[in-house]
Protein backbone atom coordinates (compact mmCIF):
# COMPACT_ATOMS: atom_id res chain seq x y z
CA UNK A 1 0.00 0.00 0.00
CA UNK A 2 2.95 2.37 0.87
CA UNK A 3 4.12 2.27 -2.95
CA UNK A 4 1.06 2.58 -4.06
CA UNK A 5 0.75 5.48 -2.48
CA UNK A 6 4.20 6.42 -3.55
CA UNK A 7 3.98 5.51 -6.87
CA UNK A 8 0.88 7.89 -7.40
CA UNK A 9 2.30 10.88 -5.26
CA UNK A 10 5.16 10.60 -8.00
CA UNK A 11 2.75 10.34 -10.72
CA UNK A 12 1.21 13.36 -9.68
CA UNK A 13 4.52 15.26 -9.04
CA UNK A 14 5.59 14.54 -12.47
CA UNK A 15 2.35 15.84 -13.80
CA UNK A 16 2.42 18.73 -11.88
CA UNK A 17 5.97 19.40 -12.27
CA UNK A 18 5.08 19.68 -16.84
CA UNK A 19 2.24 21.66 -16.57
CA UNK A 20 4.37 23.94 -14.10
CA UNK A 21 7.78 23.88 -16.49
CA UNK A 22 5.60 24.97 -19.37
CA UNK A 23 4.52 28.15 -17.81
CA UNK A 24 7.85 29.28 -16.64
CA UNK A 25 9.17 31.43 -19.30
CA UNK A 26 12.94 32.71 -19.68
CA UNK A 27 12.58 36.85 -20.32
CA UNK A 28 15.64 37.41 -20.23
CA UNK A 29 17.66 34.14 -21.22
CA UNK A 30 21.53 33.84 -20.72
CA UNK A 31 23.53 34.13 -24.15
CA UNK A 32 25.24 31.86 -24.44
CA UNK A 33 23.36 29.39 -21.90
CA UNK A 34 25.47 28.79 -18.81
CA UNK A 35 25.21 24.81 -18.91
CA UNK A 36 27.78 24.46 -16.74
CA UNK A 37 25.56 25.37 -13.62
CA UNK A 38 24.32 21.66 -13.28
CA UNK A 39 27.50 20.29 -13.22
CA UNK A 40 27.41 20.24 -9.12
CA UNK A 41 24.76 21.94 -6.65
CA UNK A 42 21.31 21.38 -5.29
CA UNK A 43 18.95 21.89 -7.61
CA UNK A 44 15.05 22.38 -6.45
CA UNK A 45 11.92 22.80 -8.87
CA UNK A 46 9.96 25.86 -9.24
CA UNK A 47 6.69 25.58 -6.75
CA UNK A 48 8.05 22.41 -5.03
CA UNK A 49 8.70 22.51 -1.04
CA UNK A 50 12.28 20.84 -0.36
CA UNK A 51 10.56 17.98 1.25
CA UNK A 52 8.79 16.70 -1.99
CA UNK A 53 11.65 16.57 -4.16
CA UNK A 54 15.31 17.56 -4.71
CA UNK A 55 18.23 16.79 -6.37
CA UNK A 56 22.09 17.09 -5.54
CA UNK A 57 24.97 16.80 -7.90
CA UNK A 58 28.21 16.22 -7.16
CA UNK A 59 31.03 14.09 -9.01
CA UNK A 60 28.42 12.90 -12.05
CA UNK A 61 26.32 11.37 -9.60
CA UNK A 62 23.05 12.66 -9.54
CA UNK A 63 20.29 12.03 -6.57
CA UNK A 64 16.93 12.91 -6.79
CA UNK A 65 15.39 13.10 -3.95
CA UNK A 66 11.95 12.74 -2.47
CA UNK A 67 8.90 11.61 0.48
CA UNK A 68 11.07 14.20 2.69
CA UNK A 69 14.54 12.94 1.80
CA UNK A 70 13.25 8.85 2.28
CA UNK A 71 13.43 7.58 -0.90
CA UNK A 72 15.82 8.61 -4.11
CA UNK A 73 16.85 7.39 -7.71
CA UNK A 74 21.00 8.02 -8.17
CA UNK A 75 21.88 8.23 -11.62
CA UNK A 76 25.96 8.45 -13.21
CA UNK A 77 26.06 11.18 -15.59
CA UNK A 78 27.74 11.45 -18.58
CA UNK A 79 28.20 14.75 -20.84
CA UNK A 80 28.44 14.59 -24.09
CA UNK A 81 29.37 18.32 -24.30
CA UNK A 82 28.33 20.86 -21.94
CA UNK A 83 24.87 21.39 -22.86
CA UNK A 84 24.06 17.38 -23.66
CA UNK A 85 24.22 14.71 -20.81
CA UNK A 86 23.20 11.00 -20.47
CA UNK A 87 21.66 10.36 -16.64
CA UNK A 88 22.03 5.97 -15.86
CA UNK A 89 19.96 5.20 -13.45
CA UNK A 90 21.87 3.27 -10.89
CA UNK A 91 20.00 3.01 -8.25
CA UNK A 92 16.85 3.43 -6.22
CA UNK A 93 14.71 3.05 -3.53
CA UNK A 94 11.27 2.47 -4.66
CA UNK A 95 10.11 -0.67 -6.94
CA UNK A 96 7.27 0.83 -9.12
CA UNK A 97 7.95 -0.18 -12.46
CA UNK A 98 8.20 3.22 -13.85
CA UNK A 99 12.01 3.60 -13.47
CA UNK A 100 14.45 1.08 -14.06
CA UNK A 101 17.98 0.34 -12.77
CA UNK A 102 20.04 0.98 -15.81
CA UNK A 103 17.17 3.36 -17.56
CA UNK A 104 18.99 6.04 -19.43
CA UNK A 105 17.80 9.25 -20.18
CA UNK A 106 18.97 12.21 -22.66
CA UNK A 107 19.13 15.54 -21.41
CA UNK A 108 19.41 18.74 -22.85
CA UNK A 109 19.99 21.88 -21.23
CA UNK A 110 18.08 24.25 -23.93
CA UNK A 111 17.76 27.54 -21.81
CA UNK A 112 19.43 28.97 -18.66
CA UNK A 113 18.72 32.20 -17.40
CA UNK A 114 20.54 33.33 -13.58
CA UNK A 115 20.23 29.95 -11.51
CA UNK A 116 17.59 28.68 -13.72
CA UNK A 117 18.05 25.91 -16.45
CA UNK A 118 15.26 24.42 -18.33
CA UNK A 119 16.21 21.08 -19.84
CA UNK A 120 14.38 18.71 -22.01
CA UNK A 121 14.95 15.19 -20.92
CA UNK A 122 13.68 11.71 -23.10
CA UNK A 123 13.63 8.33 -22.44
CA UNK A 124 12.58 5.70 -25.27
CA UNK A 125 9.96 7.32 -26.99
CA UNK A 126 8.97 9.75 -23.60
CA UNK A 127 10.01 13.57 -23.54
CA UNK A 128 9.71 15.89 -20.95
CA UNK A 129 10.42 19.77 -19.92
CA UNK A 130 11.59 20.35 -16.16
CA UNK A 131 13.18 23.56 -15.00
CA UNK A 132 15.79 23.55 -12.38
CA UNK A 133 16.27 26.38 -9.70
CA UNK A 134 19.95 25.91 -8.66
CA UNK A 135 19.72 26.56 -4.70
CA UNK A 136 22.37 29.35 -3.52
CA UNK A 137 25.11 28.33 -1.87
Amino acid sequence: MKHLKLGSAALLMLIFSQAKSQKTTFDKPDQPAKCKNIREGKFLRPNYPEGIWYMTIKDNIQTEYFNNGKDYIKSSLVFVDDCNYKAIVLDKTVNDGRIRIGDVFSNKIVETQDNALKIHSKIENSQYEVIYIKAKK
